[in-house]
Order: C-alpha cells, then sequence, then structure tokens
C-alpha cells in the first residue's frame, strides 16, 4: 500500500487534485469530512469541544456550530491551538481505521490541509503540494465562496506561508493555469511515479534505474535529504540514527543525483528485524538488484534501496559506533 499526502492553502486547488486522483482509483480519505466526523452530536469529540469552548456552541439539533467556532478561533492562535489538540489526534486515528480498512494493494491518498503544520511529512510515501499564486486564491474564495477580498487575504495570511509547505513536498502541482493543464500534470504523476511506486512495493523491489552521470550540485538535496531521513527514523525505535552521506552530500560536489543514507543499529539482529520495516516504508533490499552495489566498505548489515521511481536514494545499514569506512564522502 502506497500512502500519499495531499496538502496546499485555502483554494490551491486540493479538491480538485483529491477528485481527480480519486476518480483515477486511489482512495482519499478527507481530513474536513473527518473532522467534522469527530465532533458529531453524542462523540466524546463534541463533548470536549463544548467544554473547552462553550455549551452555546450547540444547535438546536445537538450539532455543532462550526461557522460560531470557527469566528472564535480565526485570529486567537491559543484557542485554535486548543481545539487542534482535540481534534487532530481523533483525526488522526480515524484515519489511521480507515486506511487500515482499505485493500492491501490500494493507494490511499490522505488530504489533508495541516499535513505540513501538524508534522505528519514523515508519515507517508510521498507528499504532494498543490500550490497556486495568491491573487488567484484570493479571487477563487471571491468569487466561489463569497468572501470579500479583505477575509480572503486574512484566511491566507492566517496559514503556512506557500513557500514553507512547498518546500516539504515530494512533488508540487502548479494550479496557476488552467484547470485541464493541472488534471494532465496529475495524470502524469499518477502514470509515472505513483502507480510504478506502488508496484515496486507491492512487489518488495526497488525502482530501476539507469546508471546516473553526475550532475551539478542541486540546492533542493539537502532539504530532500531530509526528508527521507525523517521518514527512515520513523521506522522504528531500533533505528539509533540516520546520516545522509555519499558525494551529494557534499555541499557543491558534482555528483550523481542519488541520495546515500548511513542508518546505525545496535546489532546484526537489529538490521535483520528492520529489513521488512525499511521495505514497508519503501525502501526494499537491493543486493541482487540489476547495478545495485553498495559502495567499498557500506552496507556490512544491509543495503537498501528506494522504490520510487522518482527519487533514487540508497541506504546502508551499519553498526553505531563502526566509524566512517575509508574512501566514502562524509559530510562531517
Amino acid at each position: 500500500m502506497l500512502r500519499v499526502g495531499l496538502t496546499g492553502g485555502i483554494a490551491a486547488g486540493k479538491s480538485l487534485a483529491a477528485g481527480r486522483l480519486r476518480a483515477m482509483g486511489a482512495v482519499v480519505i478527507d481530513a474536513d469530512a473527518l473532522a467534522r466526523e469527530v465532533v458529531e452530536p453524542g462523540t466524546e469529540g463534541l463533548a470536549e469541544v463544548l467544554a473547552a469552548f462553550g455549551g452555546h456552541l450547540a444547535t438546536a439539533d445537538g450539532s455543532l456550530d462550526r461557522r460560531a467556532l470557527g469566528d472564535i478561533i480565526f485570529g486567537d492562535p491559543r484557542a485554535r491551538e486548543r481545539l487542534n489538540g482535540i481534534l487532530h489526534p481523533r483525526i488522526r486515528a480515524l484515519a489511521e481505521a480507515r486506511t487500515a480498512e482499505a485493500p492491501a494493494d490500494a493507494v490511499v491518498v490522505e488530504d489533508l490541509p495541516l499535513l505540513v503544520e501538524t508534522g505528519q511529512v514523515a508519515r507517508f510515501h510521498l507528499v504532494v503540494v498543490i500550490d497556486a499564486p495568491e491573487d488567484q486564491r484570493i479571487d477563487r474564495m471571491v468569487r466561489l465562496r463569497g468572501m470579500t477580498p479583505e477575509a480572503a487575504l486574512s484566511r491566507l495570511r492566517a496559514q503556512l506561508g506557500p513557500d514553507e509547505r512547498n518546500a516539504a513536498a515530494d512533488v508540487v502541482i502548479d494550479n496557476a493555469g488552467s484547470e485541464a493543464d493541472t488534471l494532465a500534470h496529475l495524470e502524469a504523476l499518477w502514470h509515472s511515479r505513483i502507480l510504478p511506486f506502488n508496484a515496486n512495493l507491492l512487489a518488495g523491489v526497488p525502482a530501476v534505474r539507469d546508471p546516473l552521470d553526475p550532475v551539478g550540485s542541486d540546492p533542493t538535496w539537502p532539504a530532500q535529504a531530509a526528508r527521507l531521513s525523517a521518514r527512515l527514523r520513523r521506522v522504528d525505535p531500533r533505528v539509533l540514527d540516520v546520516e545522509h552521506i555519499g558525494p551529494a552530500a557534499v555541499p557543491g560536489l558534482r555528483a550523481p543525483d542519488v541520495l546515500e543514507f548511513r542508518l546505525m543499529v545496535a546489532t546484526p539482529a537489529d538490521a535483520a528485524a528492520l529489513q521488512p520495516l525499511l521495505t514497508t516504508a519503501g525502501f526494499p533490499p537491493a543486493l541482487g538488484q540489476p547495478g545495485a552495489e553498495p559502495a567499498a566498505g557500506h552496507g556490512r548489515l544491509g543495503f537498501h534501496s528506494s522504490a520510487d521511481p522518482g527519487r533514487a536514494a540508497e541506504v546502508h545499514l551499519e553498526l553505531a559506533g563502526a566509524g566512517v569506512p575509508a574512501g566514502t564522502h562524509d559530510p562531517r
């Protein structure tokens, strides 16, 4: 099962993307729908919200007056943080339950507006951000939601900025053009990356890649490496540390576009136990695969490679404290 996180700022076009991904076969879990579900009449979530913000927020039929609650939390960071503390754990638990109900071979897309803000990037194999220029988003809110330009701008400014959100993405889809262009980009992503990624996960094999020639140093490599490192660290507590190593870890150095990592474990038994967990996380064993050989001295306890056809990455399992193998690049 491939897990994709889909996010974007207000009026960027996230719902358009979610609808198209659903039409192409993804199981889409809508966090906004879950947020309504966890505060339905009779739920513990609703009871806790009313206790925190006042019983007057209950309507005549016992449901939550969401507009009145929005008026309370908008512009009040403390109130918003308190509400998030009530809702987000329940939403996340419900999303996990819905994911568990999906077919084992599914592509599961979580449509999650606050994916980056709530620190959930590492939960997903792939994070897709839908982006659009501020003026277009304001225009959409005015035309489609009946908001004033001032109110629309206030809503935009209350959210995470696009630069920070986009920096957390594996893929950014620009929705500045026509709807047809955006959908075409999504379809290309689905067929060229998402479906092959899922197929590799299900088969337990890395993505097949031709040998890569050195290229100019990419300024986005450190951010990409940080995302993959976070995913590797959350695989299991037996992962003691993850280091970005190899030529691409050296600033300014021409290198093949491959991100390499040293994953530290305490014992060989821990390395063996991690192998299936790394496969589930998107890094199947690579030894024996065509063209997949670790650098000299690396991969002494295991050598894994990314199943993502859009991001070449290699993981070398080694004992903590064993030192840096001779002849390798180390960013320290």
